[in-house]
C-alpha cells in the first residue's frame, strides 16, 4: 500500500506531506481502509446478489431479517467503546494493556447480555417461527467473538488498520467461499445465517495472530475497574444513540416483516444494500482524520474547526454524485442484478439512495460531538431520528409498502444528522458547518457550469 502511496500521488505533494509525518500516516491508512471496504464490497456484493437471486425473495427476506434484528442490538453488545478507546490510547499510551484489557472485558459482558437479550425478544414477538429462531441465535453468537475486535482498537489508534485488514479478509475469503458452496449444493437458508458466526469466529482468530506477530500479547492486558467505570461513563450515551441509530435505520426491515411479510421485507433489502454499500466512505475517512482532528484541537482551535469544515466538503462533494447517479440507474440496475422478481426494487432504491448525503453528515460530525463531550446530544437526535421513523412506518408501510419505508428512513436520516443541529446552541456551529458543505457542492457544479459556456 506505501509503494502505491509512493507511486501515485505528485512528488512535489510528497515532500509536502513528508513535513507532516500524521497526514501521511493518515492517508496510508485511509489507503488501507479503503482497500479493505472495496474488496468487501465487490466480492460482497457479488455473493450477496448471488444468494438473493437464489433464495428469492421471501427467504432472501427471512435472512435479512434476521441480520437486521441482530444489527438492531449491535450497540448493546459493542457498548459503543470505539472512538473512546482509540482516544484514551493516543492520549495514554502507557495504559494501553489497561485501557485493552478493559474494553475486551465489557465487550465480552456486553456480548453474552446481548444473546440473551435477542434470542428472549424473538421468542416473544415471533414465537410462531422456529426457523427464524434459530438463525438469530446462531447469529447473535458472533457477538461473543466479536469482543476481539478490541485489538483494532490498537491498531487505528496507531493508524496501522492494514493489521486489521490482513485478518478480517483472511476470515471473509473463506465465508465468501463457503456462501458459493452453500447455494451450489442447495443448501437451507439456516446455513447462510450460520456463515456469521463462522465468519467472527475466524476474523477473531485472525486479529489474535497479527497481533502476535506485531510482538504484542493479549495476556498483558488486564481488567482495571476504574478505566472501566471511565469508558462506561462516557460510553453509556454512545451505546444508547448507536441502538436508537440501527433503531431507525434498521427499524423498517422489522415492521416490513410483521406488518407485510418477509417477501417485502427481500423487495426492501434489495435496495438497501446498493444504497448502504457506500456507507463504508465517511466510516472509512473520519475513522483515518480523527486522531489529527483529536491532536489539532489541543494545539489550535481556529485550524480544528477548519479541518472540521474541510471534512464536512469532502463528505459532501463524494455524497451527491452517489445519490444523483444511483437515482438515474436504480431501476435497470436492481433489474440486471436481482431479475425481475425483485422489480419493485428500483423505486425504492432511487429514494433511499439520498439518505446517503445525511449519512455522510452525520458520521463526519462524530470527531467534533465526541471532542466537544457532546455524546448525549448525539443520543438525542438520533432518538428523535428514531421516533419519527418509527411514527412514519405505521403510517406509510400499510399504503406504501417498501417504498412507504424508504421515505421513513430519509425523513429521520435528515432529521436526526442534519435539522436537529440547528436547535441546540452547542452545536449550531455544526448545522452552519453542514450548510456550508451541502451549498458548497452546488456551488462547485455552477463554477463548473460557467466555466463551459
Amino acid at each position: 500500500m506505501e509503494w502505491v502511496f509512493n507511486k501515485l500521488i505528485p512528488q512535489y505533494i510528497l515532500r509536502r506531506l513528508k513535513k507532516n509525518l500524521d497526514l501521511q500516516k493518515a492517508i496510508v491508512n485511509t489507503g488501507w481502509l479503503f482497500f479493505d471496504r472495496i474488496f468487501r464490497m465487490g466480492v460482497g456484493f457479488f455473493v450477496g446478489t448471488w444468494i438473493a437471486r437464489y433464495l428469492g425473495p421471501e427467504q432472501y427476506g427471512m435472512l435479512s431479517y434476521t441480520q437486521a434484528f441482530v444489527a438492531l442490538f449491535a450497540s448493546l453488545a459493542t457498548l459503543g467503546l470505539d472512538s473512546i478507546v482509540i482516544r484514551e490510547i493516543v492520549k495514554i499510551p502507557d495504559k494501553k494493556n489497561e485501557i485493552l484489557g478493559s474494553a475486551f472485558f465489557l465487550k465480552l459482558v456486553g456480548g453474552l447480555v446481548t444473546l440473551i437479550i435477542i434470542n428472549v425478544t424473538i421468542l416473544y414477538i415471533r414465537p410462531e417461527n422456529k426457523v427464524v429462531f434459530w438463525m438469530l441465535f446462531i447469529s447473535s453468537c458472533s457477538y461473543i467473538f466479536q469482543s476481539f475486535d478490541t485489538i483494532d482498537f490498537w491498531f487505528q489508534s496507531q493508524l496501522q488498520s492494514k493489521y486489521t485488514v490482513y485478518a478480517k479478509n483472511f476470515s471473509f475469503i473463506i465465508v465468501s467461499i463457503l456462501k458459493i458452496v452453500l447455494i451450489i449444493i442447495n443448501a437451507s437458508v439456516i446455513w447462510f445465517a450460520a456463515t456469521f458466526l463462522i465468519e467472527a469466529f475466524l476474523g477473531a482468530i485472525g486479529l489474535i495472530i497479527v497481533y502476535r506477530l506485531c510482538k504484542l500479547k493479549i495476556f498483558r492486558w488486564t481488567v482495571d475497574f476504574n478505566i472501566v467505570k471511565l469508558l462506561l461513563n462516557e460510553s453509556w450515551p454512545l451505546i444508547l444513540s448507536g441502538i436508537v441509530v440501527m433503531i431507525y435505520m434498521r427499524i423498517d426491515q422489522i415492521m416490513l416483516g410483521q406488518i407485510l411479510g418477509d417477501e417485502e421485507v427481500g423487495i426492501y433489502t434489495a435496495a438497501l444494500r446498493l444504497s448502504e454499500i457506500w456507507y463504508f466512505i465517511p466510516a472509512t475517512i473520519v475513522a483515518s482524520v480523527a486522531p489529527i482532528i483529536t491532536k489539532t484541537k489541543v494545539n489550535n482551535n481556529a485550524a480544528y474547526f477548519n479541518q472540521i469544515q474541510k471534512l464536512f466538503n469532502i463528505l459532501s462533494l463524494i455524497a451527491f454524485p452517489i445519490a444523483i447517479t444511483m437515482t438515474f440507474l436504480s431501476s435497470p440496475l436492481v433489474t440486471m442484478l436481482y431479475g425481475k422478481g425483485y422489480l419493485e426494487s428500483g423505486e425504492v432504491l432511487s429514494i433511499h439512495i439520498w439518505t446517503a448525503i445525511f449519512v455522510f453528515l452525520g458520521v463526519g460530525r462524530n470527531p467534533w460531538l465526541l471532542n466537544e463531550g457532546l455524546t448525549r446530544f448525539s443520543f438525542a437526535t438520533n432518538s428523535m431520528g428514531a421516533l419519527v421513523n418509527i411514527l412514519l412506518n405505521i403510517v406509510s408501510i400499510p399504503r406504501f409498502g417498501a417504498v412507504g419505508a424508504a421515505v421513513a428512513t430519509l425523513v429521520s436520516q435528515i432529521i436526526a444528522s442534519y435539522l436537529m443541529n440547528l436547535f441546540y446552541r452547542k452545536t449550531r456551529p455544526l448545522f452552519i458547518m453542514q450548510s456550508k458543505a451541502i451549498c458548497f457542492y452546488w456551488i462547485l457544479l455552477r463554477i463548473k457550469a460557467l466555466l463551459h459556456k
